[in-house]
């Protein structure tokens, strides 16, 4: 299955570098070179490829060997008509449940640092369809390159007032999507550049947490070891990297043409860390055809992205599901991964945000653990960890993490968000 040679020596895992290049190569191959495939094979390959990924992380972190099969992943699967560069959106079919479609990102397809509604979508996806994004932008409409001042970018922000310096691809239109319903991001490849930025702008400008405190700004450049996916802060400190949109969702309530910067009940700017591989977001819908943007492409996020950015970057490729969930009953996004489940809020007081993330919490409990209300509220009390996701955005957001392992199996197996 892992295309590659272990043996246990000693208590060692080794890892044959030269075998599982070959075996992954031959097996990226063959799926590109595949006119039809099953879809539930390739949501399977791609479900067991996460999953597999995940398991060889952790034994890099043991054991220092991931670096010898890291490469592989990345030739693995390379959808069909990945690196459009400027081609048009294109559409392959599949044999059963869905279509897998190309958004390259274009001067047709990327705005920036709004979500413009009353542009026509760039395609239309039925639910089960797949969507890829191939070699995605930096922001400033992929300005934001190596070596930029930091009064450069603080010159590109002021050059564009009440708008976020995000380049977001978009909309792309989700059929039979009506107000009520809800729109799951399975996030299924999220593969970055090979470099990253952060930054945060002069004091003037008033954004990051503290700006009075850094009056000048700062900007750094990271180069990134795609194998072993970290990068070096300092001598001495490794970032490991964990990728993920900071930026996904749907045309806002109010319709037209409104700001990426504050995310809301629309998801968008949410900056939530653990929208990783494997994970997948839930955002209510609010217009017809709920409109999906992405953008803001983050190699690395700490809860909180204190000093206005994290260490931002873009995206070689995203790869996502989207699945239409038709009257699911909640007002604002929630998200999943394999261990817990996430109630979100967002307000612009903390204070406030936290409590809707409280009550979406007690919602949740109530309505689909079937728990007595004060109950929830002492489970929550007692379990549950409210964090801090970001505090830069205008609307800052909380998230709580309900753990699954709280619940026992068989009743955990009917426990879902929607």
């Amino acid at each position: 299955m892992f295309g590659c040679g272990e043996c246990v020596e000693r208590g060692a895992l080794v890892f044959r570098h030269d075998v599982a290049q070959a075996a992954y190569r031959a097996q990226a191959d063959h799926l590109r070179h595949m006119e039809r495939i099953d879809q539930e094979v390739l949501e399977a390959v791609w479900d067991a490829r996460g999953r597999v990924r995940r398991a060889l992380q952790a034994a890099r972190r043991m054991f220092g060997l991931l670096a010898a099969v890291g490469p592989a992943f990345a030739a693995f699967g390379e959808p069909r008509g990945s690196g459009a560069g400027g081609r048009p959106p294109a559409s392959t079919a599949t044999a059963q449940t869905g279509r897998v479609h190309t958004v390259p990102s274009t001067s047709s397809t990327v705005r920036l640092g709004v979500f413009d509604a009353t542009l026509p979508s760039i395609l239309d996806v039925d639910s089960g369809d797949v969507i890829v994004y191939p070699d995605t932008w930096t922001h400033f409409l992929n300005r934001l390159q190596p070596g930029v001042p930091i009064e450069e970018l603080a010159r590109m922000r002021r050059d564009n007032p009440g708008k976020g310096p995000q380049s977001i691809i978009g909309p792309v239109g989700v059929r039979d999507a009506q107000p009520g319903d809800m729109v799951a991001v399975h996030f299924q490849r999220l593969l970055p550049i090979d470099w990253g930025v952060n930054f945060n702008n002069p004091g003037a400008l008033g954004t990051g947490a503290l700006p009075d405190e850094f009056p000048d700004g700062q900007v750094r450049y990271f180069d990134f070891d795609l194998g072993a996916m970290t990068a070096s802060f300092t001598p001495g400190i490794t970032l490991p990297l964990a990728p993920f949109q900071g930026t996904f969702g749907l045309a806002p309530e109010a319709g037209g043409v409104v700001s990426s910067v504050p995310p809301g009940q629309h998801a968008g700017n949410l900056d939530l860390r653990d929208l990783t591989e494997g994970s997948v977001l839930y955002v209510p819908v609010c217009q017809t055809g709920a409109k999906l943007y992405t953008g803001d492409s983050h190699a690395l996020q700490g809860d909180g992205e204190v000093n206005l950015t994290a260490l931002e970057t873009a995206m070689r490729e995203v790869r996502i599901k989207v699945v239409l969930h038709e009257q699911a009953g909640w007002a604002w996004p929630f998200a999943e991964t394999d261990t817990h489940w996430y109630a979100l809020g967002v307000h612009p007081d903390l204070g406030e945000a936290f409590k809707i993330a409280l009550h979406n919490t007690l919602d949740f409990l109530e309505r689909k653990a079937g728990l007595a209300r004060l109950d929830a509220y002492a489970l929550a009390s007692m379990a549950v960890s409210f964090r801090v996701t970001q505090v830069v955005d205008g609307n800052k957001g909380v998230h709580a993490m309900i753990p699954k392992s709280l619940f026992a199996q068989d009743a955990r197996q009917g426990i879902s968000i929607v």
